[in-house]
């Protein structure tokens, strides 16, 4: 087998599943368009050779840093107009060479470094950054030492600073949160890969991205942006932490292991001030179609979601101090009214809610309350 040392980027779509759960035929028409009349010429231009494709992803082999690099600065400058997005990951390694295809740990670097760029953004390793920092007139943001799967050494990683109509804001999950909302909120960490098919990964990724989707059309909870929770990928952290990092009530975290035709999923709804398990499920499916199993993932996450931090949140109504308590107990009464999905029960719980909110106008519970019984009638 041959070895050398190159340099190597690897390139991902942004939303990939979502996109083609939208528009199958749009989104491939797009995708074909885009690497035939721009990118295919741009890579080769930039001396570089393109190893494979991989479904929405591709990897890409340059004998110069330089080149890979400035390849992925154009590329996504050229891109910011487009329709599709991408994140770009580039490493420098001993490669190993085998029937066109390349092998070895800087392949698998540049691979985890890609999901850490952000939308139309780029990652690079420190190696890369040290090869190029004084060669290239850009600026780079120090993510510093990133542990990533199945990756033995922490990997330091930096960000390319773009201009010229990139969205390349920062991710900050361990500055100050935000002012709460007033609402329920939860972040989404990314599923975990149970399968060694490092193709899989990027299924398990629009798992995670189609449930952030999912979750994120509703306005009765805050979900935290998927850039924020990514920066979480292949690592193991304490959910405490994350909660107090991003400033959320509850997180969910799961797994993905496929075993021939069969697919398996877990999911997990964790408390993130007491890191305790509030609500589980699993699921068993057919793996003939990704999509749609990704899709049903998405629906049923969403559904029993929304209904098990309601009726968690009922529970602490029912806490409140004594001169608190009228008020969130009709509200509390209410809410727990709402989730019997029957009219008669919803022009009962909408009675609640108004006498709620004569004891306080302002009272959040009871406001939101009250939409879900205008949106039930």
């Amino acid at each position: 087998m041959e070895r050398r040392l190159a340099a190597i980027l690897v390139a991902d779509v942004v939303g990939y599943s979502r996109l083609m759960g939208e528009d199958e035929e749009g989104t491939l028409a797009s995708l074909s368009h885009l690497r035939k009349d721009l990118i295919e010429p741009l890579i080769a231009e930039h001396h570089g050779r393109v190893v494979k494709l991989m479904g929405d992803g591709i990897l890409v082999e340059f004998a110069s840093v330089v080149d890979a690099v400035n390849c992925a600065v154009v590329w996504q400058k050229d891109m910011a107009e487009e329709d599709l997005r991408f994140r770009i990951g580039v490493n420098i390694g001993e490669i190993i060479i085998e029937d066109g295809d390349i092998y070895g740990n800087g392949v698998n670097v540049a691979a985890r470094l890609e999901p850490l760029a952000d939308p139309g953004g780029i990652c690079l390793s420190g190696s890369v950054h040290d090869e190029v920092k004084h060669k290239l007139k850009l600026v780079f943001e120090d993510l510093g030492e990133q542990t990533v799967k199945n990756i033995e050494e922490p990997v330091r990683a930096y960000r390319v600073v773009l201009d010229g109509g990139v969205d390349m804001t920062p991710r900050t999950p361990d500055a100050t949160p935000a002012k709460p909302s007033g609402k329920p909120s939860v972040a989404v960490l990314p599923f975990d890969s149970m399968s060694e098919d490092p193709e899989q990964e990027s299924f398990v990724d629009g798992v995670t991205e189609d449930i952030i989707t999912a979750l994120s059309r509703t306005r009765w909870y805050d979900v935290t942006a998927r850039n924020s929770t990514f920066t979480y990928k292949g690592k193991s952290p304490d959910v405490r932490d994350v909660g107090k990092a991003l400033g959320v009530n509850y997180v969910l975290e799961g797994s993905v292991r496929k075993s021939g035709n069969k697919m398996r999923i877990t999911v997990q709804l964790i408390d993130a001030a007491t890191g305790n398990h509030v609500w589980a499920d699993r699921y068993d499916r057919g793996a003939d179609d990704e999509f749609a199993l990704q899709d049903e993932i998405a629906r049923r996450v969403s559904s029993a979601l929304n209904e098990r931090i309601w009726q968690d949140v009922a529970q602490n109504f029912g806490q409140k101090a004594a001169e608190d308590y009228v008020a969130y107990d009709y509200a509390f009464s209410g809410i727990k009214l709402i989730h019997k999905i029957d009219p008669i029960a919803v022009v009962q719980a909408e009675e609640y809610l108004l006498k709620a909110l004569e004891f306080d106008p302002d009272l959040f519970p009871g406001n939101l309350g009250l939409g879900f019984c205008k949106l039930a009638t």
